[in-house]
């Protein structure tokens, strides 16, 4: 049927030679041989010539370009049927899109492969098997921009990175908790990546400065590290990193127990784009690395300083006098056992809008340090003075009203608070959650007061409270009785 059809095609074209003599043509059919030759399919085109030879013109053109009429979606810039494609929620979707023609598949697969799915074992074999083979369409492994594999942190070791290494467009990379990963895995994943943006090797004790200064060589435009608990780091490779990877902004480097000062001096100097920076537990610190992070950190807006014991008063006294951080928006101090009322005084004026500050176990602090946290007023939101057992009601009762936008407090330990501090609490029209442990001086009448309908502002409407949690253990001058007047949950 094939060759009669191709001999039939090869007969008219002969015919509509200018030689032709065949008394059957006319003007009219020349017309309707044009625009047939704008067919794709000319044995179709020529079925329909010797079934219509009783139509008139209009009718054949009508006909032909019924036949013609691409699909509307077909019609799209390819930016319009991706944002399109982007909408759909599953990856089974986009495979299904794949399969309907190649534009299709053009316009589909990025987003597809963009961010595979790697949460089970039998997912992660597909990619690299799809990877690996030599006659597919698409290059696969140009196309993934994101890979996490934290899911099967028991599972990937440095032959599970081997055969993903030829992917040199990730641009996030995410291996946390990935404990049987070394350098030798995950080396050469960086080497010659130059569009990474974002690396997490968290709990990774087989990573060394190696990696590091690979990292380093390739990833000029790297934005996110962290290295949490990767304690075989050293100050060697961070300063690397920090000279020649300057967009940074954020940095987890906690419990890095190697890093000194020299490390954290020498990426605030470089990377003046720093806008988040957590060095929870590293005891090396002292003051001068954080005098300098803090007067170059023009963009800093939270700064994690969690037991890192050898910060003193003087690494905020030595800011610049007229320096004002309108940036800095969280502080954690967490068992800075040496911070005084001076260094509280000195970050309020230096970060008036503050939103969250966290003192717990800065036992030196008195209520006159408290007494400048009010100098936040509505900026502070949330307020952690747990184990500061010198403040009194005097302190706190300046700060709820001064303060009067705070949602969480953590009062636990302070046992020289009583019922007139937690009174005060009361007023708060936003407070979500209290933390009273061990105030063993509050008795039922604050914890009633509590949880009663707040009025907002003096002859303002009354409204439900919002309070989510209280939390009371160890308060033993409590009686069953609260628990009468207090909804269930608030309780805890």
């Amino acid at each position: 049927m094939a060759r009669a059809r191709s001999m039939y095609r090869e007969s008219s074209t002969r015919s509509d030679t200018s030689t032709s003599t065949s008394p059957e043509r006319d003007a009219d059919l020349d017309d309707d041989n044009d625009s047939i030759m704008l067919q794709t399919n000319d044995s179709q085109s020529s079925i329909a010539l010797s079934t219509s030879t009783d139509m008139d013109h209009d009718a054949q053109r009508r006909l032909i370009e019924e036949r013609c009429r691409v699909c509307p979606i077909s019609r799209l810039p390819a930016e319009l049927m991706i944002a399109i494609f982007a909408k759909l929620a599953s990856p089974a979707d986009l495979r299904s899109c794949m399969l309907v023609s190649r534009d299709w598949a053009r316009n589909s697969v990025g987003l597809l492969w963009h961010r595979p799915q790697t949460t089970k074992w039998e997912n992660v074999k597909s990619i690299i098997s799809a990877i690996r083979r030599p006659d597919s369409y698409f290059d696969y492994s140009s196309l993934v921009k994101r890979l996490n594999l934290s899911a099967l942190d028991d599972i990937v070791s440095d032959g599970t990175l081997q055969p993903l290494s030829s992917c040199k467009r990730i641009e996030r990379l995410t291996l946390t908790n990935c404990r049987a990963l070394t350098d030798f895995g995950v080396t050469p994943m960086l080497q010659n990546n130059h569009s990474l943006l974002a690396l997490d090797v968290t709990n990774i004790e087989g990573i060394t400065d190696r990696t590091m200064f690979t990292l380093a060589e390739n990833a000029v435009r790297l934005q996110g590290l962290n290295i949490t608990n990767c304690h075989n780091i050293t100050d060697e490779s961070i300063q690397a990193v920090a000279r020649t990877c300057r967009y940074l902004k954020r940095l987890k480097l906690n419990g890095c127990s190697q890093l000194t000062d020299r490390a954290i001096m020498s990426l605030a100097v470089h990377c003046k784009y720093i806008l988040e920076i957590d060095l929870h537990g590293c005891e090396n610190l002292e003051d001068d690395s954080i005098t300098t992070v803090m007067s170059e950190g023009a963009h800093l807006r939270e700064l994690r300083l969690a037991h890192c014991t050898r910060i003193t008063d003087n690494a905020f006294l030595r800011l610049p006098s007229e320096a004002i951080y309108d940036s800095l928006r969280i502080m954690d101090l967490t068992d800075c056992a040496n911070l005084q009322d001076a260094g509280v005084i000195k970050i309020v004026h230096a970060a008036p809008r503050l939103r969250t500050l966290v003192l717990n176990k800065c036992r030196a602090i008195t209520d006159r340090a408290v007494m400048a946290i009010t100098r936040l007023g509505k900026n502070l939101h949330y307020i952690h003075l747990g184990h500061c057992s010198r403040i009194t009601d005097t302190g706190l009762t300046q700060l709820v009203q001064k303060c009067n936008r705070i949602r969480y407090i953590d009062l636990a330990c302070c046992t020289n608070l009583t019922d007139n501090s937690v009174m005060q609490l009361s007023t708060l029209p936003k407070l979500k959650r209290v933390g009273l442990v061990k105030c063993s001086d509050i008795t039922d009448r604050s914890i009633t007061a509590l949880s009663r309908p707040k009025q907002l502002g003096q002859g303002g409407p009354v409204t439900a409270t919002v309070l989510e949690r209280v939390h009371l253990s160890y308060c033993t001058n409590l009686t069953l009785a609260v628990s009468n007047s207090c909804p269930a949950p608030y309780l805890c």
